[in-house]
């Protein structure tokens, strides 16, 4: 299906065209889930447990230290990433951890700091996120407003992200030191929109709208523009679907399927980084408009844009299925 949707948008004008080869920075890793990048280094979250840095052309990987174990179980684990707006000055960084046991999972959102040759949990910003083998959302990020903002997963539970008193199927927005903020939608509470189903990607435009990407229950990903409030619709409308109060998504894949997770803004459009579609989407912040997919023939986990260029991490392992994932760090050239 996605060979049908490169050729079909063969014709469209890319604002930005993407070049071969694609230069391969590192391999041999083992399921890379999230990518940052300051002051002239990558970092990178492995789901098993590591925070590793690329610079120089050498990747030192190194563990992380935490209160509870990091459950690396099927889509659980080390997640996602976010470095702290201080991060030059305070060396902290901030985690998105899968815990507890097969039978009872949970999810929370740490800070850790730099310690020798590994990372060190200094405290829990967020806790008591619902846990599940495969729908955990996971992605935290810094928004321009230094607020950072985290994605969560339904977990199978069809009531949980319409309700406001579940944290799943949400985006949450917490201070960096994980207070609630006086501006948040919902007195006293940390969602910043409900109604998603498995979000994992989320980017912010020059103007500061944010922007989040999502996997469909079957087909039907999404790349929804998110407000302050928003009820996206899951699980009572998808796609094309309406419903009182809810919102439609900017762009869908209708019967195709992205399995969307990273996502970024280039500058001009933001790109979707797919696993499913084994390349990169490149998207129209205006109107949803694809304006090119650009096939790599690998699950494509997450996406960042460094000084104009692109940068990828694959995780060819689905997490239904067990053993190595064998993936790579690579820069696609514009």
């Amino acid at each position: 299906m996605f060979v049908a949707l490169v050729a079909a948008l063969a014709v469209l004008p890319p604002s930005r065209s993407f070049a071969q080869p694609v230069e391969t920075l590192l391999s041999g890793l083992d399921y890379p889930w999230d990518i940052e990048a300051r002051d002239g280094a990558i970092y990178l979250t492995e789901k098993a447990g590591t925070l590793g840095i690329y610079e120089d052309g050498k990747l030192t990987r190194m563990p992380v230290e935490t209160s509870v174990p990091v459950l690396d179980d099927r889509g659980g684990g080390l997640l996602g990433l976010a470095l702290r707006p201080d991060f030059a000055e305070s060396g902290l960084v901030v985690l998105y951890q899968h815990y507890g046991t097969p039978d009872a999972r949970l999810n929370r959102v740490i800070e850790a700091e730099r310690t020798g040759q590994g990372w060190r949990e200094t405290r829990v910003l967020l806790d008591g996120i619902p846990g599940h083998p495969l729908y955990n959302g996971g992605r935290v990020a810094f928004g321009p407003d230094g607020m950072l903002y985290v994605t969560t997963g339904w977990t199978e539970r069809r009531d949980r992200p319409q309700d406001l008193d579940s944290l799943a199927g949400k985006i949450l927005r917490v201070t960096a030191d994980g207070a609630i903020p006086d501006d948040n939608p919902f007195p006293g509470s940390p969602v910043w929109s409900l109604g998603h189903r498995n979000p994992q990607g989320l980017a912010w435009d020059d103007t500061g709208q944010l922007f989040a990407a999502e996997h469909g229950q079957s087909a039907l990903d999404e790349v929804n523009r998110i407000e302050r409030g928003g009820n996206y619709g899951w699980p009572l409308i998808q796609g094309d679907e309406t419903g009182s109060g809810m919102r439609a998504p900017l762009v869908h894949s209708g019967r195709d399927t992205w399995a969307p997770s990273g996502l970024a803004f280039d500058g001009v459009n933001l790109l979707l980084a797919g696993l499913r579609a084994k390349g990169v989407l490149v998207i129209a912040p205006r109107d949803g408009a694809i304006l090119e997919a650009v096939s790599l023939g690998e699950r494509i986990r997450d996406v960042l844009v460094i000084d104009g260029d692109v940068y990828a991490i694959t995780t060819n392992r689905s997490p239904r299925r067990d053993g190595a994932s064998n993936d790579r760090l690579i820069r696609l050239e514009r």
